[in-house]
């Protein structure tokens, strides 16, 4: 018995029950068997030639030591953590796979609804599984650790590995292209380069969860672009969701652009890379043009369908188009993110703004200047500068083809005619020595200016309009080319200028110019020109110092020179023009400048180069362009009334100047008669 108060321990029972009790727990304990360590499985798996059949191929059941050590789980766990079904050794052959959800239930739940996993249910076998993107479970690293397979710098390798190999992908369908091109782009530049921050597949498909672009919930889904950008764009994104494509998107309008729609999707790269889609030189044609140079904005929301086509017809785009780099782009007026409609205070394009939209290129800018259209074909109908602008163009094609039509037919009837006269054997009245001073020096000197200007403008004018030719090609870009084409202006006006100096200081510009006016003989002349060309008339009209032709071209340029300096001082001056006339008088200008030049062009081609080249009695070449002269009988066939020219040529065995004169007409009487 034990007395109260007395310790049970200290007598000789207390001891033996204590000592039974040691015994018991003892035998206990050696009944159970001792768990496995990790060095009794490496005792076999650390074996490299230690190896397995699975469906007749040999798989290796090495397990590296120091690997595994090193690794997450090795520093974790024990191989029978995860091997649950192994309790002894030698263990079955047959043992079941561990799985990572046993761990990782979450992270497993995720990838079961990934695309990988559907992948995997519908049997291609290629689809990644943890161990695709973690790699081998037991040399598993940690993301921080720089030679994880799974860190944020390998990240693009790893998803290449798949992604970037053609015989994987091909098997469901998807092409390697995305891999190269991201490789290409900033992103994959920067994080080849290191760039911790720069975006990874990761970042924008997820980890676990990726889904494809069809999937409502996948970050990569077209209203969520933005929003995934923005975790890294966040300014931009903040800027887009209160533009009109970002308020477009919100509201579920799946034509609106994202940020994919304009920048690409795995190619992105800086706007200053010239292949680059937002690059100043593609903007228009390659992202805005996608969406607003159709129909199918304009039948489903009513927006214009024409922008592209009516920017790249302005100065803006043919400029563009001649590889300006200065010259507005769609970007500059609208904006980047930030776009907003017209109607919008916030807007750049709203009409409070203008004056500053346009003052980025045009210092000086007012409200004046502003009052013009960009996209000109966007007028309405009932415009009046739209009716002014339409009227012009009517105009000047009417002229075109009337004028040009005729000189043409005009043309064509003297070379039927003096090509059967060469037929017959009628000399050729252009040979001989050339003694007749057709133009004085200080005349070829305008001349030639006149010429070389000409031709100049004419090149880098419609080398302008249409920049893909090879006009456009030879003035290397479009600062080149405009800096020529205004000084070659430049010149044509310092020597019309000089033109009216002339013809007022010198005796022989006033004489010039009254040989030049127009008078009644001339209208009768260009009829028996007519009549005796067409063969309804024997007797060939003759001419004084200029004939009706000569007078109407000079008259032509005289006219065709002030409507292109007008026109083209205000092109070139537009902010002055445009702060003190409606900006649209500018646009005006530039229609006539165009259609003007046109005319001046093919006139100069099919009337003067006719006179001057083609027509039989002046081929190869009327020389008198560059040097002043021309034969005396070249000169008495085309201007035998000019009296006092032909009355100054002093030649030897020439007669009188009465018989030089009378000589022509005799000779038609002569003829005449012979006929008759």
């Amino acid at each position: 018995m034990f007395s109260r108060g007395r310790n049970p321990g200290k007598g000789p029972g207390g001891y033996l029950i204590i000592c039974l009790v040691m015994m018991l727990t003892g035998l206990a304990q050696a009944r159970q068997p001792q768990q496995l360590t990790n060095a009794d499985c490496l005792a076999c798996h650390s074996d490299p030639s230690l190896t397995m059949d699975v469906n007749g191929k040999q798989v290796s059941l090495q397990v590296n030591e120091d690997k595994f050590k090193a690794s997450m789980h090795g520093q974790m766990f024990n191989c029978v953590d995860c091997h649950k079904d192994i309790k002894s050794l030698p263990h079955d052959a047959n043992v079941s796979k561990p799985t990572c959800a046993q761990c990782h239930a979450d992270e497993q739940k995720t990838y079961d609804k990934s695309i990988h996993a559907r992948a995997i249910a519908a049997g291609n076998s290629n689809a990644a599984t943890c161990e695709s993107c973690h790699g081998n479970i037991h040399e598993l690293l940690p993301p921080s650790d720089p030679n994880s397979k799974v860190n944020h710098a390998n990240i693009p390798k790893t998803c290449g590995a798949c992604h970037g190999q053609k015989f994987v992908m091909e098997t469901s369908g998807v092409t390697t292209t995305p891999v190269i091109n991201y490789q290409q782009s900033v992103h994959g530049k920067l994080s080849a380069e290191g760039n911790d921050k720069a975006a990874v597949c990761t970042d924008c498909h997820g980890a676990h969860d990726i889904m494809g672009p069809g999937n409502p919930q996948s970050p990569i889904f077209k209203t969520n672009v933005p929003k995934t950008c923005g975790k890294c764009h966040g300014s931009e994104a903040a800027q887009y969701s209160e533009s009109i494509h970002g308020q477009a998107v919100a509201r579920g309008n799946l034509h609106a652009p994202v940020c994919t729609d304009c920048h690409g999707i795995h190619s992105i790269k800086r706007p200053q890379d010239p292949t680059a889609t937002v690059n100043a030189q593609n903007l228009a044609t390659e992202v805005c043009g996608q969406c607003h140079s159709g129909v199918t904005l304009t039948r489903e929301f009513g927006v214009p369908g024409n922008r592209l086509s009516s920017y790249q017809d302005s100065y803006h785009g043919l400029a563009h188009e001649m590889g300006s780099t200065k010259v507005a782009n769609c970007a500059s007026c609208h904006g980047v993110h930030d776009i907003l409609p017209s109607s919008d205070p916030r807007s750049t394009i709203n009409k409070a703004n203008l004056v500053k939209t346009c003052g980025q290129c045009h210092p000086g800018a007012n409200e004046s200047f502003t009052r013009g259209k960009i996209h000109l074909s966007d007028e309405p109908p009932q415009a009046a500068e739209a009716k002014i602008l339409a009227f012009i163009r009517r105009f000047y094609l009417l002229m075109i083809w009337g004028t040009i039509g005729f000189m043409v037919l005009h043309n064509l009837i003297i070379l039927r005619k003096k090509l059967v006269d060469r037929l017959h054997g009628h000399a050729h009245i252009s040979g001989g020595p050339r003694i007749v001073t057709r133009m004085t020096k200080l005349q070829q000197i305008q001349h030639l200016s006149l010429f070389v200007s000409f031709i100049i403008l004419v090149l880098t004018g419609f080398s302008l309009k249409y920049p893909n030719s090879w006009l456009a090609m030879v003035f290397i870009n479009e600062s080149v080319r405009s800096i020529v084409h205004r000084i070659a202006g430049s010149i044509l006006i310092a020597t019309s200028l000089f033109h009216i100096f002339y013809v007022i200081r010198y005796a022989e510009g006033r004489k010039m110019w009254r040989d030049m006016l127009p008078e009644p003989k001339d209208a009768t002349d260009m009829v028996d020109v007519f009549a005796y060309y067409l063969g309804f008339s024997n007797r060939k009209p003759q001419f004084k110092r200029f004939n009706y032709a000569e007078k109407m071209e000079y008259w032509a340029l005289v006219w065709g020179t002030f409507v292109m300096g007008a026109t083209g001082f205000m092109m070139w001056f537009q902010v002055f023009v445009g702060d003190r006339v409606p900006r649209w008088w500018v646009d005006v200008a530039t229609t006539i400048h165009w259609y003007e030049a046109i005319l001046a062009t093919l006139a100069i081609i099919v009337w003067h180069f006719y006179m001057i080249i083609f027509d039989p009695d002046s081929y190869p070449m009327n020389w008198a362009w560059f040097d002043g002269k021309m034969s005396l009988e070249h000169y008495r066939e085309e201007h035998a009334l000019d009296y006092e020219t032909l009355s100054a040529v002093v030649m030897e065995d020439e007669p009188p100047a009465e018989q030089i004169v009378d000589a022509p007409q005799e000779k038609k009487n002569k003829d005449s008669a012979a006929t008759e």
